[in-house]
């Protein structure tokens, strides 16, 4: 075959260092913006972006060309980076070190984007770390609760 063709939706989900509660609401569009804006860059099409004060989920279209590794990495540096130019609450703003990236199937693109869409209402229920224990559960990841918080 003389193409490579391929198309993976990615859940990702990361969190500020120690799920301090740091994104405050009025900066969460222009983040969510230059997230879609860092994966655009890398070949990924974002298609649903959201973030709490304390986490961020970021459904895209994985691009062929890098690693998954490398575009979170990239994503996480970039708004890393991006924060602490936005003022001195966020000079020592850091995302962990980890994340989870959880593959979805073409069939649930729509309710995974509407679950990111309503993160506020869900996190009234569900705290971020029974949220994250739930995927990696679901996802059957094995994982040592000393080392998934860092």
């Amino acid at each position: 075959m003389p193409q490579s063709l391929a198309k993976i939706y990615v859940h990702l989900i990361f969190s500020t260092k120690n799920r301090e509660r740091i994104l405050p609401d009025d900066l969460r569009p222009d983040l969510h913006a230059y997230m879609g804006g860092t994966l655009n860059g890398l070949g990924c099409s974002p298609i649903e972006i959201n973030s709490e004060p304390d986490h961020a989920h970021l459904l895209f279209v994985m691009t062929r060309t890098e690693t998954l590794s490398d575009v979170v990495g990239q994503v996480k540096k970039s708004t890393n980076d991006w924060l602490r130019a936005r003022g001195p609450q966020f000079q020592n703003f850091y995302w962990q070190g980890g994340y989870g990236a959880f593959s979805v199937s073409q069939s649930a693109v729509e309710e995974v984007r509407q679950y990111i869409r309503e993160q506020r209402e869900h996190h009234k229920r569900v705290s971020f770390p029974d949220e994250f224990r739930t995927f990696l559960k679901r996802y059957e990841i094995e994982f040592d609760e000393r080392y998934v918080w860092d």
